[in-house]
């Protein structure tokens, strides 16, 4: 008898799961709140505009590293069209001064040492850390112990080097050095506790070609997910809410929907927010401590809010990616106060707006994200005045940056941490998991319930740092560990079909 698997969630973990699930000969059935697939990696249509608000590069764009290869067992990766784009970002002051982040590490090197000669010691040591760490393969879970053994063994004479990175967070090792453009590469608030494997890692795989932006952005790599699920024979519900999993003996029995409806199966598998399956879903007395106790001691990444602009220029000569310094802070809520901004103009992507004009995106971390959830449901118009007050700044601090783009913007945008909220139920309306800290490592978290069975968990909330790869991993990893249970074969190949 072909068992059940019930999925929550149809982000990328939820997807990925249901392909492997489905290969694996489970009847599997997605169960997603909203009205499309995606989740966090999400973008949004305006007045002919696309704004992106996940997607910054794909990890696996290099046919030859270990990532490719895992994608290819969930949809083909070969249509994507990729951007070979040479910058990372521009660090920029108001007053003038300028940094360019080159991909390249040579080339990286060479602008960070003719920028700020006086900080050549943490330069060589941050582009050392580059280029040893791009040489390393990350161990992938799910390839049974022996596989995992030997990618472990492969990693060891990397590893002194990624302690190194993880034992420090990105503020601290950007306090080194005295140039203020390199030090505000590091970040600031929340996001610059990361720790600095992230930044170092991240720097590794553009240098290899291997953290690419694919053309189409987020959507490019869900819609085809989503395509082979359903052409496996899979099934997804959209405005499906899950309220509750149903418990019978011990075990996960199915799902019941917000709606009423209730769907029985043999394994349920949370791909949705972590904090709201076991503290909403579950009945207290099976969340063991060890599984809890992450939500009490580790940090999450922060909620955001983002301006998005459609304007009517190419804009073809502007860096697809800078940090402005801001010369007099943004006040951005009660408890946020930032002295940056960073802009993403979409010239490289030519399908987020009609020819001759390009979308633009300004992203602002917060951690208050109580505020515009208390305000966006208590005073409306208070609401709507504080988006227009934000979006109005940014504008500001765009025209100062490229004169007379004021006039041409015709769509403006702003989606906060409410929006988060609303449209992916993420708690605190966190834009990924949990945070990559020096506390956190790379260790995954635990995934079952000691005192549930038959319920596992994937996604960002079992793997800190987040990302499209974690949804893949921990979602292959899920699977496996079913197949297991049930004395199936694990099946990851691609099939081929008519």
């Amino acid at each position: 008898m072909t068992k059940k698997i019930a999925i929550v969630g149809a982000g990328i973990a939820g997807l990925c799961a249901g392909v492997y699930a489905r290969k694996s000969g489970f009847d599997v059935e997605i169960f997603e709140k909203e009205r499309a697939s995606g989740g966090l990696a999400t973008s949004w249509k305006r007045q002919g505009y696309t704004f992106e608000t996940c997607l910054h590069w794909l990890l696996g764009s290099n046919p030859r590293g270990p990532f490719h290869r895992l994608w290819k067992e969930v949809f083909d990766i070969d249509q994507l069209k990729f951007v070979d784009l040479e910058e990372f970002a521009h660090v920029e002051a108001e007053s003038g001064e300028r940094l360019i982040v080159h991909r390249n590490p040579e080339r990286l090197e060479a602008e960070l040492l003719n920028a700020a000669p006086e900080d050549r010691i943490p330069i060589s040591r941050l582009v050392a850390g580059v280029k040893k760490l791009a040489r390393m393969s990350m161990p992938v879970p799910g390839v049974g112990p022996l596989g995992y053994a030997l990618q472990l063994i492969k990693a060891l004479p990397y590893l002194p080097e990624m302690r190194f990175w993880m034992r420090i967070t990105a503020e601290d090792f950007g306090s080194r050095f005295r140039n203020p453009l390199l030090r505000a590469l590091f970040g600031e608030g929340g996001e610059a506790r990361l720790s600095a494997a992230a930044l170092v890692f991240s720097l590794g795989w553009m240098g290899n070609k291997d953290a690419q932006y694919p053309i189409g952005g987020s959507r490019a790599v869900i819609e085809p997910i989503e395509r082979r699920f359903l052409d496996l024979g899979g099934k997804i519900h959209f405005e499906a809410k899950v309220d509750r999993i149903l418990v019978e003996n011990g075990a996960a029995a199915g799902i019941h929907l917000a709606r009423g409806d209730e769907i029985r199966s043999d394994w349920v598998v949370s791909a949705a927010d972590g904090h709201a399956a076991l503290f909403e879903w579950i009945p207290p007395e099976y969340v063991d401590e060890r599984v809890a106790a992450p939500y009490r001691n580790l940090e999450t990444f922060p909620s955001y809010l983002q301006v998005s602009l459609g304007v009517k220029r190419g804009l073809s000569s502007e860096p697809p990616f800078f940090i402005r310094i801001l010369q007099q802070p943004l006040d951005v809520d009660p408890r946020t106060r930032t002295g940056r901004l960073t802009f993403r103009v979409f010239n490289f992507d030519p399908t987020f707006a009609p020819q001759g004009k390009t979308a633009v995106t300004c992203f602002i971390p917060t951690f208050n994200y109580a505020y515009w959830a208390e305000l966006y449901r208590a005073n409306p118009a208070e609401y709507a005045a504080r988006k227009k007050e934000i979006a109005d700044r940014v504008i500001e601090a765009l025209e100062r940056r490229i004169p007379g783009i004021k006039k041409d913007i015709e769509e403006t945008d702003v989606s906060t941490p409410a929006s988060v909220i609303r449209h992916t139920g993420n708690w605190q309306g966190s834009m990924e998991g949990f945070l990559l800290t020096p506390k956190s490592g790379f260790r995954a978290l635990p995934n079952a319930l000691a005192r549930l069975r038959n319920f596992l968990m994937v996604g960002q909330w079992v793997m800190p740092g987040g990302g499209l790869p974690s949804g893949l991993m921990t979602g292959r990893d899920g699977i496996r560990r079913i197949c297991r249970a049930e004395g199936v074969a694990f099946q990851r190949r691609m099939q081929r079909t008519s």
